[in-house]
């Protein structure tokens, strides 16, 4: 279980198998942390505990899948996204490209491509590059994403003023239209963005593509995925291809299938596979030299090579001697044929026989180094090998004895060895200073392989917090969404609060009390008639108002409307003194406040009818 689902109970690997098996959406390749983020606020919106739990709602609620993958594929993007990649692209790798493809056509893929922003950003790129008529002649952008909701409304290209904010005014005007509240891409032009469905992990990728932009897509794949993913890529990519990456992403301690190009900008160029050469099978190698032919080749070449050599046959004869075996060892032709035993390169410079029965019974060759020979009154000295000659059929045939003269190195090495007795004394007083560059050079290597260590793990965390920081990205657009229809809710509320405060001034005097009999309006003619502010009477209980005004003798009626459900309603007379002391006799209107078909309180409109 992941860290940030240890506190979730059941099987998180387990509800990911089934998402894939289910859907075919492989989630288990993605960051844990980042990944079980997502899935836990998911599990937060329907209210449920656990990961069993939740794979259960989705067995049998289908449609929770499209909501999970909404909030899994964090679709957070936008046009010409860090500006500072853009400009290095517009300005340097586009004019390469340009340059090296001349006038054929040039693919590029847009992976994670989300809503589309990202393909269109480069398609006027390479538009402002080409013109729009060669643009739609030799471009095609491949923009692809696992989410198809994303995908579909990237096929249709309609933006909101919000989304298009960060287009240059310029390009605005050139590239899109206005159509009602949006903003629509080009229609030629948009038909050169292809959008697909994709998923880096399982599919196949794209080939012969010039360039590659997979920016902020990486960083939410574990290593072993990001590494797989890359090799995919490298194969995607022409041999001069480039790739454009995320901000967060960095491949230097990741591969060696691409070099940087602009490290800061994220800009990396393939390098390409060597390719290994394949050797001809040994039966069609054998059919290409006829034998008198191979005879003159074989020859020929023994004679170029710059050491001796010799071949013995099985029975002990000379069967073949190359020129500088033939020049060094006084031998001819006429020698060829002859017992080895007869000539003296048989013991001189050093005994062969001996050498040669023990690489026909070892099998293996026989090597003698530094072997002193006296000739011409100088003394040389040869390196000796002593090899098995083999059949076809693994028969032994002979033997080939080789004389490699390394006089030359052997002079060398007996210089050397007089140049180290005469730096002894130096050599020993560098030794102290050789141990103590050693001891540092390993500090400096144990520091350095905790920094590259400390500097995987900060990538890692610069990553992560790049995952974070767009999720906060989404959810405050959510909450940017919720604020505005809030705001609209609050708005209407007010409008209703003014309509009604207005219908309750327009009558005479008016009070609205609730089910309980507490006032919960009082407007300006109950004011002037009782004598009470709207302060003072508002959330007092009606019986215990002392305004002038025998309430108690309205409880029955009061209780009569509330009970009634039908829209009961009812007059009565009472003598009542209002504020001014005087002696009134008030008509007092009783009717029933309905909200949802219940009734909810009293509204009472009082009139004076006579003064006494």
């Amino acid at each position: 279980m992941t860290e940030g689902s240890q506190d979730r109970p059941g099987d998180f690997d387990a509800l990911l198998t089934y998402v894939r098996d289910a859907r075919g959406f492989d989630f288990t390749g993605y960051k844990k942390p980042s990944l079980a983020r997502r899935m836990d606020k998911r599990l937060q919106a329907r209210k449920v505990a656990g990961y069993d739990e939740y794979r259960a709602l989705l067995e049998k609620d289908p449609d929770e899948f499209v909501e999970l993958f909404n909030t899994i594929l964090i679709n957070v993007t936008a046009f010409f996204r860090d500006e500072f990649a853009w400009d290095y692209l517009r300005e340097v790798v586009v004019p390469r490209l340009l340059a090296a493809r001349d006038d054929e056509q040039l693919r590029i893929w847009s992976t994670g491509c989300a809503t589309g922003e990202e393909a269109f950003s480069l398609a006027i790129v390479f538009a402002e590059a080409l013109g729009a008529d060669d643009f739609k002649r030799r471009v095609k952008i491949y923009a692809t994403d696992v989410d198809d909701d994303a995908l579909r409304f990237g096929r249709h290209a309609m933006y909101s003023p919000k989304q298009i904010k960060p287009v240059p005014e310029e390009l605005l005007k050139k590239y899109f239209a206005r159509e009602n509240h949006s903003y629509a891409f080009r229609g030629e032009l948009r038909r050169t963005v292809i959008f697909g469905r994709h998923d880096l992990i399982q599919d196949p990728p794209i080939s012969r593509i010039d360039l590659l932009v997979s920016r902020n897509t990486l960083m939410y794949f574990t290593p072993e995925v990001q590494s797989r993913v890359l090799a995919n890529f490298n194969f995607a990519l022409r041999e001069d291809g480039y790739l454009l990456l995320g901000k967060s992403e960095a491949l230097t301690a990741k591969t060696d299938l691409f070099k940087p190009v602009d490290l800061k900008r994220r800009v990396f160029a393939k390098v390409p596979k060597r390719a290994e050469r394949t050797a001809l099978p040994r039966d069609e190698r054998a059919t290409l030299l006829t034998p008198s032919v191979e005879a003159v080749v074989r020859d020929a070449g023994l004679d170029v090579v710059s050491v001796a050599f010799i071949a013995i046959d099985r029975e002990g004869k000379l069967a073949l001697a190359n020129i500088q075996a033939r020049m060094q060892f006084g031998l001819s032709q006429r020698d060829l044929g002859r017992p080895i035993q007869d000539l003296e390169i048989s013991f001189r410079p050093v005994e062969l026989r001996s050498r040669i029965e023990q690489a026909y019974t070892e099998r293996h060759p026989v090597s003698l180094r530094d072997v002193a020979w006296r000739a011409a009154e100088e003394t040389r000295y040869l390196d000796v090998q002593v090899s098995p000659l083999n059949s076809g059929t693994g028969e032994c045939v002979g033997a080939g004895i080789t004389f490699t003269d390394v006089t030359r190195y052997r002079r060398l090495q007996i210089a050397l060895q007089e140049a180290r007795r005469e730096a002894e004394t130096a050599g020993e007083e560098l030794q102290a200073t050789v141990e103590e560059l050693e001891t540092t050079n390993e500090e400096l290597q144990a520091t350095n392989e905790e920094l590259e260590t400390t500097n995987e793990e900060l990538q890692a965390t610069n990553e992560e917090l790049e995952t974070m920081n767009e999720e906060l990205e989404s959810t405050n657009e959510e909450l940017e969404t919720m604020n505005d229809e809030l705001h609209q809710r609050g708005m209407e509320l007010n409008t209703t609060n003014a309509f009604l405060e207005a219908i309750l001034a327009s009558l005479p005097a008016a009070i609205v009390v609730d089910r309980t009999l507490r006032v919960q309006a009082w407007n300006a003619g109950a004011r002037e008639l009782w004598g009470l502010t709207t302060d003072e009477a508002v959330g007092q209980h009606f019986m215990n108002l002392d305004i002038g005004l025998p309430v108690e003798k309205l409880h029955a009626p009061l209780r009569s409307v509330l009970a009634d459900d039908d829209g009961n309603r009812d007059i009565v007379r009472l003598d009542a003194t209002n504020r001014r002391g005087r002696a009134v006799t008030t008509r007092v209107e009783l009717a029933a406040l309905h909200t949802d078909g219940s009734t909810d309180g009293v509204i009472l409109m009082m009139e004076t009818e006579d003064a006494r």
